[in-house]
């Protein structure tokens, strides 16, 4: 029986993190049909706040939803609606409620969203995020004030390596890890070899003997998605070999195509010194992730919960 990510992590095992939205409205049972679809393929899954900018239900509440369900939740927490002050209320809460792992992230700005017109807080950013968190786990409020009980929640960053200037960006991660990050999800990986180099570089600043990496995989669905992730998605790169791999392909195979890629990508990345795991994103195609890892050779494992319905 595993409590999650962490557990994983301090057993050495190649990690399984998954991504879900959580609903627009008010459905308790959303959650719970997309993680019967992961259970026991996963450690953990991640629960986004308000992505894209896009009203959703809370991270938060969305988090101890899918604890219920028996999956260990990673509450994703952004500083784009929230000052200081709030940012640690959900910290604490989170840390009361048992959520075990927390994704720490500046957010997308409100202008990209469905409410434009919303003003951004960006009290802090995700750097700072993190160090406020470490802060709490370590028992002190960002005024310094003494908590009564610490939170202890895993902590957890994002990455792009594939975002210019690249040359910056294992040293951006080493920031965030010193502000005590613990575990980090990148953007989507299509391209290995430059993120070879990146994790090469994290090797060298020591960065991966203290923090976890998961670089993000997915299967690319369709020529349009293809374009899309091509085109429309910054810090998406998509090489020539991949794109052209995809060229020619029938509408109905691009699909396997895609499957076939990833489940590639995910083996080639496993090789890699200083992974340990992947982040799997597949939005709305929830049910096609088993099938991914199997074709991956990753095989299923326990990942109920204590104290949840399927562990009692």
């Amino acid at each position: 029986m595993t409590a999650g990510l962490r557990d994983a992590l301090d057993a050495g095992r190649f990690a399984v993190t998954a991504e879900l939205g959580p609903p627009r409205g008010a459905d308790p049972d959303a959650l719970a049909r997309k993680t019967e679809l992961l259970r026991g393929w996963v450690d953990a899954v991640n629960v986004t706040d308000n992505q894209g900018a896009r009203v959703r239900m809370s991270s938060l509440g969305a988090a101890v939803l899918v604890q219920r369900s028996g999956l260990a939740p990673v509450m994703q927490l952004t500083c784009r609606d929230r000052n200081r002050m709030a940012l640690q209320s959900d910290l604490l809460a989170a840390g009361a409620l048992g959520i075990p792992h927390v994704l720490l992230l500046t957010g997308d700005h409100p202008k990209l969203g469905d409410h434009p017109e919303a003003k951004p807080v960006f009290d802090l950013d995700g750097v700072q995020l993190t160090w406020l968190a470490r802060t709490l786990r370590d028992g002190t409020l960002m005024s310094g004030d003494p908590l009564t009980v610490a939170p202890r929640w895993l902590i957890g960053t994002v990455e792009n390596p594939f975002a210019p200037p690249l040359a910056h960006r294992a040293d951006r991660l080493a920031k965030k890890v010193a502000a005590g990050a613990e575990f980090v999800q990148t953007q989507y990986v299509f391209d290995v070899p430059v993120f070879a180099r990146w994790l090469a570089r994290l090797r060298d600043l020591g960065v991966t003997e203290r923090c976890a990496v998961l670089p993000g995989v997915g299967p690319i669905r369709s020529s349009r998605m293809l374009e899309f992730l091509r085109t429309a998605v910054p810090g998406v790169h998509v090489p020539s070999e991949v794109d052209a791999r995809f060229r020619g392909v029938p509408a109905d195979r691009v699909g396997e195509t895609g499957l076939r890629l990833c489940a590639e990508t995910i083996r080639e990345l496993a090789e890699l010194p200083g992974v340990a795991g992947v982040h799997v994103m597949a939005f709305g195609f929830e049910h096609g992730v088993p099938e991914i890892l199997d074709r991956a050779g990753i095989a299923p494992h326990v990942t109920t919960l204590e104290g949840s319905a399927d562990a009692r």
